[in-house]
């Protein structure tokens, strides 16, 4: 990346739509990285004039767009997963290295996992509908609670935010079992790290199944009406990773015939979820509208990997967060 600085700077392109921090991300990066010339088109036909000498860029690249940038070295992608189609097959194929933010939402994700675990646990799904409707129906002193240090977490995908829902089960007592395709190492909290091809052995174990893996080829539609008959009746499922994971039509089945317990979303296979979606009035089911993520500091934080994989962009360093695109994290 070094020859990238001979004659002219190199130019880096904030893609449009722009936005306030946008804007302000590319006037601070221009003061702290004075080797790129940075630039945010406020239109899609001005970035298509500028694409062509571009050797960097933020946001989405359209396919059309692709094409018209061959000098394209490094796109930083706007999300730590990125909607469906953002990795479409030009830009998996473009020599390109995509880089994206993981790692900036992990604390926040957690908590919100942890509190549907807490809700689910002390009954809150059964007591806010009873609530709604000025119904005092407790339930008996010694049913309608799960005893967490009794209990089984089993969290599929222990990145970043995995390994943090895991440390916070941990300290309430709870056996965790991790699921992941490239992790080697135990994070705290972790008892047994296996591979996907065990889950369905694993499924029977848990009393909450946390979902936290990325929309990819390999995780869409993994939890369907098969692998939520293996779960235990009492059992609670919960996604805070991406909505196309769960097959929606199979967890309303689940839910109204009692195969689970209840489940916990915060992604849906669409978003947002429309009015008359039967999510909406399926019994024991709580949901969020993709809010895990929201927290102080997401914004510095995002700011912090585009200014650290500039700098080692124009030095001729290993940038951060490379994503494989074939896999699309």
């Amino acid at each position: 990346m070094c020859a990238l600085l001979e004659g002219a700077r190199p130019l880096f392109v904030f893609m449009p739509p722009q936005h306030d921090h946008s804007r302000e991300w590319a006037r601070r990066l221009s003061k702290d990285v004075p080797e790129l010339e940075v630039v945010a088109p406020e239109s899609f036909e001005e970035a298509a004039r500028l694409l062509p000498q571009a050797v960097a860029a933020f946001g989405t690249i359209p396919r059309e767009l692709l094409a018209l940038a061959p000098n394209l070295k490094w796109l930083q992608a706007p999300a730590a997963a990125p909607p469906a189609g953002y990795y479409y097959q030009e830009l998996v194929e473009h020599p390109v290295i995509v880089t994206n933010f993981r790692g900036i939402y992990n604390e926040h994700v957690a908590t919100h996992a942890m509190a549907f675990v807490l809700a689910f646990a002390r009954g809150f799904h059964r007591y806010i509908p009873l609530q709604l409707k000025h119904r005092w129906q407790p339930e008996p002193e010694h049913s309608g609670v799960v005893y967490l240090p009794e209990a089984t977490a089993l969290v599929i995908g222990v990145g970043g935010i995995g390994a943090e829902i895991a440390r916070l089960c941990a300290a309430f007592g709870m056996r965790v079992v991790g699921v992941d395709t490239r992790r080697q190492d135990m994070p705290p909290g972790v008892t047994r790290l296996h591979p996907p091809d065990v889950l369905d052995s694993l499924l029977p174990t848990a009393d909450f199944v946390i979902m936290t893996v990325p929309h990819t080829p390999e995780t869409e539609g993994m939890i369907h009406i098969k692998r939520l008959q293996l779960m235990k009746p009492s059992a609670f499922l919960i996604n805070v990773g991406r909505g196309k994971t769960v097959v929606l039509k199979d967890l309303i089945k689940a839910l109204h015939e009692g195969i689970i317990a209840g489940a916990g979303l915060d992604v849906f296979e669409e978003e947002p979820l429309p009015p008359d979606h039967p999510l909406w009035n399926t019994p024991n089911l709580l949901l969020t509208p993709h809010v895990a993520a929201n927290g102080p500091y997401l914004n510095e934080r995002r700011y912090s990997i585009i200014l650290e994989n500039a700098r080692r962009f124009v030095s001729g360093r290993e940038l951060i967060n490379v994503v494989d695109k074939s896999k699309w994290y």
